[in-house]
């Protein structure tokens, strides 16, 4: 039964959080500063996220086959493929690394 209490309870405040932010004033979403940050956050949150599922397995840190699909995917990024390449060749990357070792 606790469990379904902490699932309640995180939705409640999960809400709450959503909702929130409709009090906001619109002067303050409309400043410039703010949507220079807003992106730098969400630019940051998905680097962090990036390096975490690529060097850490547990609590240890591991080079292996995602650090050369994140590699062969920052260079078709660079080189303005479209996504769905840039996600096929990082796979294939992992994949053949994977079949190599």
């Amino acid at each position: 039964m606790s469990l379904w209490l902490a699932i309640l309870v995180g939705a409640a405040v999960t809400y709450l959080t959503k909702l929130s932010g409709y009090a906001v004033p619109a002067r303050w979403l409309n400043n410039p500063r703010m949507t220079r940050v807003a992106g730098a956050i969400t630019v940051a949150l998905l680097s962090a996220l990036t390096v975490m599922n690529t060097f850490a397995s547990g609590t240890a840190l591991v080079l292996d086959a995602r650090l050369a699909a994140l590699a062969v995917a920052a260079l078709a990024l660079w080189a303005r493929l479209p996504f769905l390449l840039v996600v096929v060749l990082g796979a294939a990357a992992a994949g053949a690394v994977r079949w190599w070792t």
